[in-house]
């Protein structure tokens, strides 16, 4: 059997590839309807998985992450995978030591699963070596545009950056645009995305569904509260959405739902934080592994609220049958900064307009921030 190298650098693309593992069956084809897959035991004493499936954990420098992915990587280990700690990010000489040991096994895979194809370490590593089969699993909104980016023949650039190239782009644009054409089916090579989200994909490209299959076999029903929690989301800290609008439609919705708890994105700010807990009274939690993990294993809010995102997605997938209700609260374009991606109101518009089996809140009103109400 030829070997399957899966780079991941968050924890929900680690979680993704155990959901990809799970729905192909954990040998390459997709799995049968009805028969179980059926879950490798390591070698006693080594640790050592037998299936041929290797995750290569390309480690971030945020504690946040570093610690998810820890326990993430031990959620993998204890189902029979063998995962690799990569320090990708360890000061100077990393990139080469990463390239050098990685290198082998990146030559000797016939596919390599990624989680996020705007990675410039992941279009370096696919630049050196270009493998003949390549999925992509879900990173959050971000896999969406992807799939319209490679549709449309448009240059890899994630939706929140601002259109000009500055020097580091431009400098880069050379590995971008090769790796572009990796992550694209040709001659000689397929490309799957694998996905919880609607996608429009190029004609060749095989999309396959993530329907969190084994998050529910894994964990749950959980436990409900019957209030309310709310998600929250960094796109303050990626210079979306300004920060005082932000922590007003928080407070907002903590009044109108009776929320108690806010679920931090990994990504926001401990001064932020620290905002929302002061000026909203919410209690703010950190959680230790993926937000689909964490609603799944319980205890969970009846109504979970959350700004347009992939959970929005993703919940009602991972608690179906559980009778939480998921409600999305859009965006307001007076909320976002000035300083914002032209393209962000639409973006952030279609995630939340394409989302199934949610309820929705739509900012109306002069401010858009007073008046919240159920669209």
């Amino acid at each position: 059997m030829t070997g399957r190298l899966a780079f991941v650098e968050s924890p929900v693309q680690l979680l993704n590839v155990l959901e990809w593992a799970h729905a192909r069956g954990r040998g390459g084809a997709p799995a049968a309807p009805a028969a179980p897959a059926p879950v490798p035991v390591p070698d006693p004493g080594t640790g050592a998985a037998t299936d041929d499936l290797r995750i290569v954990v390309l480690s971030p420098t945020d504690p946040m992450s570093r610690g998810q992915l820890r326990r993430m990587a031990q959620l993998a280990r204890d189902e029979g995978f063998a995962v690799h700690w990569q320090e990708a990010r360890a000061g100077r000489g990393a990139l080469v030591r990463t390239l050098r040991e990685l290198g082998g096994p990146l030559r000797a895979a016939d596919r390599v699963i990624v989680g996020d194809p705007f990675s410039r370490y992941v279009q370096l590593l696919l630049t050196l070596f270009g493998p003949r089969h390549v999925t992509v699993v879900d990173d959050g909104t971000a896999t969406m545009e992807y799939a319209a980016q490679l549709a449309g023949g448009e240059r890899l650039v994630r939706w929140h950056r601002k259109g000009d190239l500055g020097p580091r782009e431009l400098a880069l644009a050379p590995v971008t645009s090769l790796a572009r054409r990796r992550l694209a089916p040709g001659p000689g090579r397929t490309v799957e995305i694998f996905t919880s989200l609607p996608v429009q994909a190029p004609p060749g490209t095989e999309v396959t569904e993530n329907a969190y299959a084994w998050t529910r076999e894994r964990f749950g029903p959980p436990p409900l509260t019957g209030g309310a929690d709310l998600v929250g989301t960094s796109l303050v800290e990626t210079g979306v959405v300004d920060a005082e609008h932000y922590l007003r439609v928080v407070g907002q919705l903590a009044r109108t739902h009776g929320t108690t708890r806010y679920f931090a994105h990994r990504r926001e700010t401990p001064e932020k934080l620290h905002r929302v807990a002061v000026e909203t009274g919410l209690q703010v939690v950190r959680p230790d592994l993926p937000l689909e993990l964490i609603a799944r294993r319980g205890p969970i809010g009846a109504t979970i609220v959350s700004f347009p995102s992939t959970v929005v997605h993703t919940l009602p997938l991972a608690l179906a049958g559980t009778g939480v209700k998921v409600v999305v609260c859009e965006i307001a374009p007076e909320w976002l900064k000035a300083t914002a991606s032209p393209r962000a109101q639409g973006f952030l518009a279609g995630v939340a307009g394409t989302a199934s089996g949610v309820d929705r809140l739509t900012p109306r009103g002069a401010s858009a921030v007073d008046r919240l109400e159920f669209g």
